[in-house]
């Protein structure tokens, strides 16, 4: 199975690499099957990555510099 939509270009435009979108995707999907808001109110996926990753290319989901600064 392929990933086709959002397009892993545009995706790559919103995070610095493949490996920090797939962290990124795999957190929100996560916490949006542990009932957490949706951010969009419509959605082509029906699973909570694909929600993830549309979450992720409409700039919704981003990744938390700070935290980031503070782990390293």
């Amino acid at each position: 199975m392929r990933v086709t939509y959002p397009s892993i270009d545009k995706l790559l435009d919103r995070v610095d690499s493949r490996y920090s979108l797939s962290v990124l995707a795999a957190k929100r999907a996560h916490e949006l099957e542990a009932g957490d808001p949706e951010a969009l109110k419509n959605y082509k996926s029906q699973k909570s990555v694909g929600k993830a990753l549309e979450e992720i290319e409409a700039g919704k989901v981003t990744i938390d510099q700070k935290h980031r600064e503070v782990n390293q």
